[in-house]
């Protein structure tokens, strides 16, 4: 049965996952502006630069987040201090033996959630994204489970990054190279969608759903190209915010984590075949998220699995392949 931590640390992880969505809310330069897109709200700090008027994505619309603006407009709490708040709250999580990442790796995440690129639609997917679940659902997890990668693989929608009109800033391609990053070798000359440091084994890669053939695209809020893949659409559709406990917390955003335990489903039977070891990884993944859904969430997990089943046999043939293999998940999934 998984692990929890302590309320404390719950409550914690959950005040400074607060805190750093207020501090993307703080400190407008213009005035907060709705735009409505194929009928979805998106928030925009509006400003004058000489003659022209420029824009700043902010976020979707939701229930709360007009109010939210306000109430942050007349906060006076000086920043040093909401910095050294955050910080207290981090070193309260890694007491209480919440994970956190080596320097180099939480100053990369930091930098990439500095110029915005969690802002404009990137979703941090992969073990990354698994390791921020234990803040969601407050699960401890074992070194064995997180064994730190050595990739960091971020989604986004090709069609959310056209419709913001906004870019990542200063751009993703310069924050790479600051960290000694360089664009791998792909099939299409001058186009890539995979990044590796040339001093040691890190790689990142950035990865966009295939409504179609699968192939590079063009994410232009972050300005670099994504493979397209299938599936990956339902993993990214509506992701959370999650908390990294470094330095003073840093903000990015994961997908829901029903939708990666069922993703993982899929994805094992896809590269069984190619390499077993990441295959059984994700169904260790998988199957670990599902006994805490099931027990916590388990609404939330049945609307999960029952929207894959609805995408078509393909979708199905692959969820049962993987569960043919984990008897205990099945039975867990069938109880629901």
């Amino acid at each position: 049965m998984p692990r929890s931590h302590s309320a404390l640390a719950h409550a914690a992880y959950h005040d400074l996952l607060r805190a750093l969505r207020d501090e993307g809310l703080r400190d407008l330069r213009g005035a907060p502006t709705l735009v409505e897109r194929n009928g979805r709200g998106y928030w925009y700090d509006s400003f004058r630069v000489g003659t022209q008027v420029r824009k700043r994505y902010l976020g979707e619309d939701g229930p709360d987040i007009a109010a939210r603006m306000q109430a942050l407009r007349d906060d006076r709490v000086p920043a040093e201090q909401r910095r050294r708040d955050r910080a207290r709250l981090v070193r309260l999580l890694r007491a209480e033996g919440f994970l956190g990442l080596d320097p180099t790796s939480g100053s990369l995440m930091a930098a990439l959630s500095g110029a915005g690129v969690f802002r404009l639609g990137g979703t941090v997917v992969g073990t990354h994204a698994f390791r921020l679940y234990e803040g969601e659902l407050n699960l401890v997890l074992s070194l064995e489970q997180t064994a730190q990668t050595d990739d960091l693989d971020i989604a986004s929608f090709e069609r959310l990054s056209l419709a913001l009109e906004d870019a990542a800033a200063p751009p993703v391609t310069q924050v790479l190279a600051d960290f000694d990053f360089a664009p791998a070798p792909s099939l299409q000359p001058s186009r890539a969608w995979r990044w590796r440091q040339t001093q040691g084994n890190a790689l990142v890669e950035f990865l966009t759903p295939a409504f179609g053939e699968e192939g590079l695209r063009d994410l232009p809020a972050l300005g670099v190209q994504a493979q397209a893949l299938h599936h990956l659409n339902y993993l990214i559709a509506d992701p959370i915010p999650a908390a990294i406990p470094y330095r003073s917390g840093v903000l990015v955003q994961v997908p829901r984590p029903e939708r990666f335990a069922i993703h993982k489903l899929i994805v094992a039977d896809r590269r069984r075949a190619e390499d077993r070891l990441k295959s059984a990884k994700d169904r260790a993944q998988a199957a670990f998220l599902i006994d805490a859904l099931a027990r916590d969430r388990p609404d939330d997990l049945a609307e999960a699995h029952e929207d894959a089943l609805s995408r078509g046999p393909r979708w199905r043939d692959r969820i049962a392949a993987s569960l043919s293999r984990m008897p205990q998940t099945a039975a867990l999934l069938a109880a629901l």
